[in-house]
Formats: structure tokens, sequence, C-alpha cells
């Protein structure tokens, strides 16, 4: 083309196809209409292979995918998206995240989008993209396979009998036109619906290196991904808080319109007064760790039991803690709301801890006292010899010495009774919509904010750059 300027025809727009040279494949600009059928065929140097193991009605649809570069030069994984189209059911709120991969889950990005036109079969799509450290595919080379996993917010099952790209038959990877791959924006394989937006190019992304970021997006508790992103709910007995009474069940990911991707996690405490009858929750870090730098954490708190009467004396907590009791270098960080108070102390109050060790008393310790009901971001930054707790943006504590961080810490968040005063059921409710930190540096809560905003908004559900996971 001698000229890429604009048609006064609004009606035009450009679209880049491939032309197979014998020294290559090139790329030229040639112009189209917008309502012009858009289809990859057979020849093209990009192909996108597809299989499910789930039947058409299932809590979880599970679509992975395989990215093969079938032409003669190298393809940068970024500059590649993939769409996998749907039709939702009842108008349900829909959520994805990734299981598996060799890329690492880190490089694969996920966002699902609706149709500005919804089809019979595709009101809705999952867009598939990767970072740039992602890498790229030599000719002939495969992405292998990219496990991926879609489900309802509502926790209802899925209907796929009437969506797009679902195949029940593909129970091993075969090629399929019903989902649908771009390379800068450009279609280069499968056939889209009727009203599919153009595709534009893709923006460079990466997980940063040091970095560990999760919004929380999982199924539920079962979700193989809590155990692939390095996460384990709690089981066993022991304290703090009621011995004997940890329970997976107790942990969900319901949804919720104020957190970022409107999914959060929920650790529930329920109890009719009884150690029989008590759960708690905790879900820990197993693999997702905390040294210097700095860790920060959007939490719901409450003041009241979501059901039952109120006056327990429950614990709210975001902590790092040294793996082992033992450890001649445990240390331990800690935020701990108590909106009724608990051990003697009247709430609500939310206690800022640095131990030294695991021995009682062993710390140093600040109470904030005042509600903390609602959203707040509690960020702890351990940088220079000097560990800082901050609600908000603003300092409440500092502790130094032995208290510095001297081991990876694992990340707790839990929820659970210092004892039981009365008869009676009730429910306590926290949530947590994401968990962030940075290796080495301290970062301002709007530093923080922002990352985390520009994460979610390139598709990035989870990632971990650290050296430690």
């Amino acid at each position: 083309m001698g000229s890429r300027s604009r048609s006064s025809n609004r009606w035009l727009s450009l679209l880049m196809v491939v032309v197979v040279l014998a020294t290559g494949v090139v790329l030229y600009g040639v112009w189209r209409t917008t309502n012009a059928a858009r289809t990859a065929d057979a020849s093209s140097p990009l192909t996108v292979r597809y299989r499910t193991d789930t039947p058409a009605t299932a809590p979880v649809g599970r679509p992975w995918l395989e990215v093969i570069n079938t032409s003669d030069q190298p393809v940068e994984l970024h500059k590649v998206t993939l769409r996998y189209y749907f039709s939702d059911d009842d108008g349900a709120g829909y959520a994805s995240n990734c299981l598996q991969t060799a890329l690492r889950c880190s490089n694969v990005t996920q966002v699902v989008s609706a149709m500005p036109k919804p089809a019979t079969i595709a009101t809705h799509y999952l867009r598939v993209g990767f970072t740039s450290a992602a890498g790229t595919l030599a000719p002939g080379q495969t992405s292998q396979g990219i496990g991926l996993q879609l489900y309802r917010l509502d926790r209802k099952n899925l209907d796929q009998a009437d969506d797009r790209s679902f195949d029940p038959a593909l129970s091993s990877y075969a090629p399929s036109t019903r989902v649908t791959g771009y390379v800068d924006g450009v279609l280069l394989w499968g056939e889209e619906p009727e009203g599919a937006p153009p595709a534009a190019s893709p923006r460079p992304s990466n997980a940063p290196t040091g970095t560990l970021f999760d919004n929380f997006h999982y199924a539920d508790v079962a979700d193989p991904a809590v155990t692939a992103n390095g996460w384990q709910a709690r089981t066993d007995g022991g304290g703090p808080g009621i011995a004997s009474t940890w329970s997976a069940d107790a942990i969900s990911f319901p949804a919720n319109r104020k957190a970022l991707g409107g999914q959060v996690l929920q650790l529930q405490v329920t109890t009719d007064g009884t150690r029989e009858g008590t759960r708690q929750a905790e879900l820990i870090g197993i693999d997702n760790t905390f040294l210097t730098g700095t860790i920060a954490a959007r939490i719901h708190f409450t003041d009241k039991p979501a059901a039952g009467r109120n006056g327990d004396h429950v614990m709210e907590s975001f902590c790092t803690i040294s793996p082992e009791s033992t450890s001649k270098r445990y240390n331990e960080l800690d935020f701990e709301y108590q909106p009724n108070g608990g051990w003697g102390a009247p709430g609500p109050k939310l206690d800022t801890t640095s131990w030294r060790s695991a021995a009682q008393g062993d710390r140093t310790t600040r109470a904030l006292n005042r509600s903390l009901a609602g959203w707040h971001t509690l960020m702890i930054t351990a940088v220079d010899g000097t560990v800082t707790y901050s609600v908000d943006g603003k300092p409440v504590f500092s502790s130094g010495g032995k208290t510095f961080p001297r081991e990876p810490m694992r990340i707790h968040l839990n929820a659970w009774l210092i004892d039981l005063p009365f008869a009676g059921e009730r429910t306590w409710n926290m949530q947590v919509d994401w968990i962030y930190a940075v290796d080495g540096k301290a970062v301002s809560v709007a530093q923080v904010q922002r990352a985390v905003d520009g994460l979610h908004r390139n598709g990035i559900n989870y990632i971990n750059t650290t050296n430690r996971q």
C-alpha cells in the first residue's frame, strides 16, 4: 500500500493478510469492509488446537488450547491472542484461570469480554494472550497445552451445549476453527462468529521480576489452580483459636462487584458455641512467601456477624510467618483485627505485631483502637532494617532489630475465634480482594494500586516471579 492513512469512508478498515513467498512469510496491508466475513483458511501460518474433558453440563469448563507456528518465520507469543467463544447462561458473570502450561501460567493472560453484538451461540468470549516473557515460537514449534478453566461466578453449572467453541467430541487435541487466533490483531486462524469485534494489536506486557500477585480467581477451594498457584487450605489441628476446627470448607471464592474482577477470597467462621460446632478458615501460601520489600492486601473487615448474635472475640488476620516455629531465624509480622476485642482488651482494634521468636511474649506490638469495618489496603514494608505497617497508606507502627525478617515467611490469611463465650449459631465473613508483593523495595500505596490495576487490565490473575517460588 502506498498510503496507510484512513479513508474518508468509515466502513473501511485495514486488514493484514499473509502472502507466502519462497523467501518466507511477508505481511501486506489490504483494505476490506468491516462487515466482510473474516475466516482464516487451512493454509494459515498459525494453527490453534483444542480439547476438553468436560460434558456439556459441568461446574467448570476446561478449554485446553495449543498454538502451533505453521509458518517458516518465528512468532513472538506476546503478539498472539486467542478467542474462545461461549454463550452466557441467565446473565451470569464469568471468570477464568490458568491451570497449567509449559509457558508458566504467570505468562498467560485471560479476559472475559461481552460481544458488542451477541450471536446466538456466542454472547461472550475468553480472550487469551501472553506476556513478553512467554517467548517466541520457532517455525514448526508448539506452545504445548495451555490448560484453562472457565466458570460462573454464582457457582451454578455451565450449560456449554450452545457454546460456539465447545466441542465435547474433541477429547484429544485437534485443530478447531471455532477458536480464533490472531497475530498483531490480524485474524490468522479460525472463523469468527457474526458480530465479533475487531481484534486490536496486543500491548506488550510483562510479569515484573520479583512480583507476587493474586486476585483469587478460583472456582472453589478444590480448584486445582489453588494448589498450582502455591496455596493450601489449613485442615490440621492446633492453634491459634479453637483447636482442631480448621476446615477447607470454610474457604470460598464468591462474587463481589466491589472487588477487582468481581470475585473475592472469603474466609468464614461459623460456630454454635461448642468446639464440635465450630469451623475456622485459613489459607496459607506454601509456595508464596515474603522476605523483604513490600507486601499488601485489600481486605474487607467486619464488625458484625453475617448471621447470629454479636459479641464473639473473632480475629481477622493477614500475617507473614516463618514456616518452622523452632527456627533460630524465626520472624512473624501480623495484622490482627478484633472487632470485639480480645485477651482482655476492648475492641474494635487492629493489633500490629512483630515477633522475634515463637516464644510467648517475644514481640513488639501496638494497637490501633478504632473500627476498620469495610475495605482497606493493609501494607507491610520491610526495608533498611525497619518494618513499617500501614493502613490505606498511613503508617500505624514500626519495628526493627531482631523483628526484621531473617528468613522467607509464608503468607497467612485467616479468620478464627479466640474463645467460645456463649451458645448459639453465628457466622463471620472476612474477604480478601487481592494480595500483592514486590521484592526488596518500598513502594507507596498509590504505586501498589497502579501495579495491581495494570496487572488486572492486562488480564493477569496470578503471577509469582520472585526467586523463592
